[in-house]
């Protein structure tokens, strides 16, 4: 419906333009909303590379970008968001080989689906959207805090793709053990409810509050809300809630949501808004270009937050090593 009346009702539409000589990371950036991000981007001259598992679907995504902008500078690259061992042979990759990173969109992830562990033995909707999503971004710091740098750059952005749905989070949601993460008992919206909620708590606390103001560093750490939006991960409510429940939850999504290239403005606008500099806006979740969000009282929790980035880093060097993570203060 929101699709069919796309100009009407939607969200501002939002298209960059002139971003040459600035360069983007996508995770998911090949599928879904994390493909119109990289379209968008390098339509209006940005190079950007596109991560995720498949390499069918990055061949077919540059293609498609291709056919539009003949001359996009776009890559991708091959990696799993639940294996922590790729994840840091990927991005520390990255992290040498370029030379700036203007902007990184953690868009990567899993819909609400029925419980199962990823490769390093964690809850895969929380390794996935999550775990993964934190592990990128460590391993991207000093590229994005050099950057920051640079004379004539406006701050380097980190933008992560949360949800409205952070709001149905369990109540009594612990980030105190694997254990808790672990845990069977959730239903599979709880599940994937709990890692937007989590990224909302990664940029307004983790990266806000305590890296980027305690190292007076010029970057800007956001969550947006993309919307209800007509991609191919509704079909997972099917895995989730197998039956005529699942089946009607997937339509449902289908017919009211917004269309993917709609359910890219809000990350966009967060990328690329001159407001966010003039502003000064920083650890900010928002619902529409724009539109700020009110969030959960979970997702406002320092405690909570705490639990959380004591146990992303314990879980990390857990599975890859003491040496796994890069200090977060480290000029």
């Amino acid at each position: 419906m929101q699709s069919a009346l796309h100009k009407v009702v939607g969200p501002k539409e939002v298209q960059p333009d002139n971003l040459k000589g600035r360069i983007a990371v996508v995770t998911g950036g090949a599928l879904g909303i994390g493909y119109e991000v990289s379209r968008a981007l390098a339509h209006a001259g940005c190079k950007v590379i596109m991560v995720n598992r498949k390499e069918e679907q990055g061949q077919e995504a540059i293609a498609k970008i291709r056919e539009q902008t003949p001359d996009a500078d776009i890559d991708w690259k091959e990696c799993d968001m639940g294996n922590l061992g790729q994840i840091r042979e990927v991005f520390s990759g990255l992290r040498d080989s370029l030379d700036r990173l203007d902007y990184l969109v953690l868009s990567a992830g899993i819909n609400a689906n029925t419980y199962d562990v990823d490769a390093d033995g964690i809850e895969r909707i929380f390794g996935v959207n999550y775990l993964g999503q934190y592990y990128t971004t460590n391993q991207l710091w000093p590229l994005i805090r050099k950057t920051s740098t640079r004379p004539g750059v406006t701050g380097p952005r980190i933008v992560a793709l949360s949800s409205e749905v952070h709001r149905t989070a369990p109540s009594d949601l612990k980030f105190k053990s694997l254990e808790d993460i672990n845990n069977k008992g959730l239903g599979p919206t709880q599940l994937y409810a709990r890692t937007k909620l989590a990224l909302i708590l990664l940029m307004k606390f983790g990266l806000c509050e305590w890296v980027i103001k305690p190292n007076s560093d010029s970057i800007y750490a956001l969550s947006v809300h993309p919307g209800a939006v007509k991609t191919a991960m509704q079909d997972q409510w099917k895995d989730a809630y197998p039956g005529i429940t699942g089946q009607l939850i997937s339509f449902a999504m289908k017919v009211v949501g917004r269309d993917v290239e709609q359910g890219s403005y809000s990350a966009l606008w967060a990328l690329t808004s001159p407001e966010i500099d003039e502003k000064h806006i920083n650890g900010a979740y928002f619902v529409d270009p724009g539109q700020f969000g009110k969030e959960s009282k979970q997702a406002s929790d320092e405690q909570l937050a705490k639990d959380l980035w004591q146990l992303s880093e314990k879980l990390v060097k857990q599975k890859l090593g003491d040496d796994a993570l890069i200090d977060w203060n480290q000029k």
